[in-house]
């Protein structure tokens, strides 16, 4: 099988990216869609489509760099979301359960320097790393010769 829908459901991650950094980064869109129910939507979509990514790759037998790259972005983009979740379940259950002043010290760092660092710079590795070597395809096909 070739690789049908691996690449339309990775730009489809590219897309919603770059729709939620807009809204964290330009004022006039944060003003326009921010709120609970973008938060929510634009996270779960994100979510969805990593975890489609690295199982469409799987399945459709992707092989080499590119899989590394593909499976790289979907993790990244999962990951994100779930290291968001774990960070403020470490930190806020606690809390719940035995009072405010359970944090002495601050905030629970491991999850949320995934979820802040580790997962966009892997996610943009592999979107780069995915893009390079489609260029890369693309000038090889269109160098070779049709076969007769």
């Amino acid at each position: 099988m070739k690789r049908r829908l691996s690449w339309p459901i990775f730009w489809a991650l590219v897309g919603v990216f770059v729709v939620i950094a807009s809204v964290f980064l330009i004022p006039a869109a944060r003003e326009l869609l921010m709120g609970f129910a973008f938060l929510i939507a634009s996270g779960t979509v994100f979510f969805l489509l990593g975890v489609a990514l690295i199982f469409l790759t799987v399945r459709e037998k992707v092989r080499g760099k590119l899989k590394k790259f593909f499976i790289l972005t979907g993790a990244s983009s999962a990951g994100f979301f779930v290291s968001f979740l774990l960070h403020n379940a470490i930190y806020g259950l606690p809390i719940y359960w035995f009072g405010a002043d359970f944090w002495k010290g601050g905030d629970e760092p491991f999850f949320f320097v995934m979820a802040t660092v580790v997962c966009p710079v892997g996610f943009l590795v592999g979107v780069v790393g995915s893009i390079v070597i489609a260029i890369k395809e693309f000038r090889r096909a269109k160098e070779t010769p049709p076969s007769p």
